[in-house]
């Protein structure tokens, strides 16, 4: 009984370990810039936002993205950008969880370019 307690409660550190690293530890950090052509919130049972934004002219050069739910500022100048050349920050993560986003990454800061 005592083995099936403590393996038990390994295996739950483990799991919580794992998804502790994959949520907190970013696989890298950028800024891609480009027209913002689409922004909405979507999903059936976890509604989550997702957008894209064009670097050129192919589909090759459209840059998918996540946003988490409590970024209100983040969310709000997106919806406001619709259709503008934009600057966005963000982080990439080893993975993503269902229920944060389609993509692995996740804007964190925002800003409205001029097109040069």
């Amino acid at each position: 009984m005592k083995f099936l307690i403590k393996s038990l409660v390994i295996i739950l550190i483990l799991v919580a370990g794992y998804f502790a690293f994959i949520y907190f530890v970013p696989y890298s950090e950028g800024v891609r810039a480009g027209e913002l052509v689409k922004f909405s919130k979507k999903g059936v049972m976890f509604k989550t936002w997702e957008g894209e934004i064009s670097q050129g002219v192919s589909e090759a050069q459209i840059f998918q993205f996540s946003v988490e739910k409590g970024k209100s500022q983040v969310i709000e100048d997106l919806n406001k950008y619709q259709g503008q050349f934009v600057k966005l920050s963000y982080i990439e993560r080893y993975q993503s969880f269902f229920w944060l986003g389609d993509t692995k990454y996740f804007i964190t800061k925002v800003e409205e370019k001029e097109r040069n």
